[in-house]
């Protein structure tokens, strides 16, 4: 399952797991696709339905919600989430704050 979505082999690269590993977390994996296109679809509604600045709230939430799993990544997993999950994250909520 792992395989359709990102390519085994991106996810043994990102996380460093073994391909053994990576295929007995697959329900796992899809579990945590399934988190993160939650939290795109409310950053998406966030910009469509109501813009930058009416949509702050919404916004500000689910990229919230993306720095702390960053973060909970980086603190369980490996450090490496963290530039990758958490920072983007990070950079995004300053320029929706900074928006007008």
């Amino acid at each position: 399952m792992i395989s359709v979505f990102v390519g085994l082999a991106a996810v043994i690269r990102t996380f460093r797991m073994t391909k053994e590993a990576a295929e007995s977390s697959a329900v796992l994996a899809a579990n945590q696709g399934l988190y993160n296109g939650f939290l795109a679809a409310g950053l998406i509604w966030g910009l469509v339905a109501y813009g930058v600045a009416t949509g702050r709230p919404i916004l500000t939430f689910s990229l919230l919600c993306v720095i702390v799993a960053g973060i909970y990544g980086a603190a369980t997993v490996s450090r490496r989430i963290f530039f990758v999950q958490a920072v983007p994250a990070i950079v995004a909520l300053a320029l929706v704050w900074l928006a007008r």
